[in-house]
């Protein structure tokens, strides 16, 4: 069972930066005003002036890009990161049937850049490394494969000879995952908006990092599902919320869900 208070210690604070970002990745629409965002910051406990100062050196490092008509959005490297983060928590389990997918890196010569892309590649497809250069996963999930991989290695499918229970647990960390997720959990029942802010914040990141496993692989009570609905229930507040200080600023946030 997950915690019954929030432990802010366990959470690092959120800058400026992260909290327009996260406001932007957030949001129901590609650009937000300059009103809005400073609406939102000051929700998180950020002033107008900091948060005008961080739009300005955020645009300078094409973090953000200022359209023409003076509203925000995110430049195309940090959409490729919404993109991912959208997809952690939006993932689709299908049937499993006891195959795993295994990819075996059989190029040679390739740079440490390189290799360290690749190894970046496939965690991000939630493959574990069995062992160097070979790469595996439950074939439970529609992963797409780029051609960029093709080159590299071969794609095949295997069924473990050992218990795939006890071998999910060799390649992935599932108590601590599922520990800090209770610790996340927690965290969003608090009435503290910065500090609910920094832990769904943080819930984005831990999501992409959830291999998203067979229920027979999981231990019991697993709290994926639970985190991915808290940082939901949140998303949508955090909208509603930055609306009703939009047009009324000296308005009370909306009770949070």
């Amino acid at each position: 069972m997950p915690p019954t208070h929030a432990d802010a210690s366990a959470l690092r604070p959120v800058s400026a930066r992260s909290a327009l970002l996260g406001l932007l990745m957030s949001a129901e629409v590609p650009t937000l005003s300059a009103r809005e965002l400073v609406a939102g910051g000051r929700l998180v406990g950020f002033s107008e002036t900091t948060v005008r100062v961080a739009l300005s050196r955020m645009v300078a490092a094409d973090d953000l890009v200022r359209t023409a008509d003076g509203r925000y959005r995110l430049s195309e490297r940090l959409s490729h990161r919404q993109r991912r983060q959208e997809a952690a928590i939006h993932v689709q389990a299908g049937a499993w049937d006891g195959d795993w997918d295994m990819v075996v890196v059989t190029a040679t010569g390739r740079s440490a850049a390189d290799r360290a892309s690749l190894r970046a590649t496939l965690t991000e497809l939630r493959l574990a490394e069995l062992r160097e250069g070979v790469w595996i996963r439950p074939a439970n999930l529609d992963l797409e494969w780029s051609d960029d991989l093709a080159g590299l290695g071969e794609r095949l499918t295997m069924r473990p000879t050992t218990d795939p229970a006890e071998l999910a647990g060799r390649l992935w960390d599932l108590a601590g995952w599922a520990d800090r997720a209770r610790e996340l959990l927690a965290a969003t029942e608090t009435d503290d908006p910065v500090l609910r802010f920094t832990a769904c914040a943080t819930s984005v990141r831990h999501l992409l990092a959830d291999p998203v496993l067979p229920d027979e692989l999981l231990p019991a009570d697993w709290p994926g599902a639970a985190l991915r609905k808290a940082h939901l229930d949140y998303k949508d507040w955090l909208i509603e919320t930055r609306q009703a200080l939009t047009e009324s600023p000296g308005s009370q946030p909306p009770r949070r869900p």
